[in-house]
């Protein structure tokens, strides 16, 4: 799939070349306000783009900022279109997250035609605070899935890092620096920017802590995929989950329900969670096979599925996070 794929971005870039050659640029599109080039940054997914955003304030009008994962598509579903293929090819900044999910990445840098750009590897960024996917008791088997895996090979990379507000300021610092690079003349903006933002980050870090200090219930339980294990490690929560946060399983087994509604009855716990576009099938079976069937459904927002439109309607990774907190406080109340 990887050879196809990398033959599917050559030909992309070749087909550029020889058709970009007998056209022209539109200056009013590729210059900032003072007529300079304008400098280009693509990202992958909403939470880079929001933060770029934030980081670059009023001085964005100088910046052609794309998000490429803008229709509501699954980072693990995501394939590039020609047109992603050929923003990547000449920016100057890439964004991208950098786990398993990405590995389409690897043959379009290969690729780029500018070879001055700057790569962001979210992954690589944080380094030794990247964890390791989890596959925690009770959860959906995938044996069959990996029976291929040999035994030196490495574990899957949880790449969900973005649900972590430390990471985020750790993230925007690293973004804030590369931009700064490309950009000197509005380093100070971009910095005070960045200062900004990063104690809004931190407040809401501050809340979470709070909020699962003062909390009753310890524990979640999911009846979906968990992409939230970086969230639960900031603050200490424990949890229980159908699937892992990568799986791509949609049907969970009757040993999995049965698994996480008896942990529902044995921690007396009133909540039971899924994530933003589940169908709720799983979370309400697992209810439903409770020994008191009154627990409560809620649904927590793992921002892989924010769409231009919701953009358009001022939707923020600081909003949607702070949404996620007060989900999270009236359940674990």
């Amino acid at each position: 799939m990887k050879k196809i794929l990398s033959a599917f971005i050559c030909l992309i870039l070749m087909t550029t070349i020889f058709t970009g050659c007998g056209s022209s640029s539109s200056g009013s599109k590729d210059s900032s306000s003072d007529g300079s080039k304008k400098l280009t940054i693509v990202t992958t997914i909403f939470p880079e783009y929001d933060w770029v955003k934030n980081i670059l304030g009023e001085k964005d009008v100088n910046v052609d900022l794309t998000m490429l994962i803008d229709n509501g598509v699954d980072l693990h579903s995501y394939q590039p279109s020609t047109d992603d293929i050929v923003k990547i090819s000449k920016c100057d900044i890439f964004i991208y997250v950098g786990g398993e999910s990405d590995k389409w990445v690897d043959d379009a840098l290969k690729q780029a035609k500018n070879k001055d750009m700057t790569v962001i590897d979210l992954l690589d960024v944080l380094g030794d605070k990247v964890k390791n996917e989890e596959h925690k008791e009770g959860m959906q088997s995938e044996e069959e899935e990996h029976d291929h895996v040999d035994e030196e090979e490495e574990e899957e990379k949880d790449e969900h890092v973005w649900l972590s507000l430390k990471n985020a300021v750790t993230l925007c610092d690293a973004i804030c620096d590369k931009i700064c690079e490309k950009d000197e003349a509005n380093k100070d903006t971009y910095k005070a920017n960045t200062k900004s933002y990063i104690q809004a980050l931190e407040k809401l870090d501050k809340q979470f802590a709070e909020t699962v200090e003062n909390a009753k219930t310890k524990t979640l339980v999911f009846g979906d995929r968990f992409p939230f294990r970086y969230l639960t490690d900031d603050y200490g929560l424990d949890y229980y989950a159908a699937f892992a946060g990568c799986s791509a399983e949609s049907e969970a087994s009757f040993d999995t329900v049965i698994f996480l509604a008896k942990k529902v009855d044995e921690l007396g716990i009133k909540s039971i969670f899924q994530i933003e576009g589940s169908k709720g099938d799983i979370a309400k079976t697992v209810k439903d096979n409770t020994k008191d069937k009154d627990q409560e459904i809620y649904t927590l927002n793992s921002l892989q599925s924010i769409t231009k439109k919701d953009i358009d309607n001022d939707v923020t990774y600081l909003g949607e996070m702070e949404k996620n907190l007060n989900v999270l406080r009236d359940a674990l109340k």
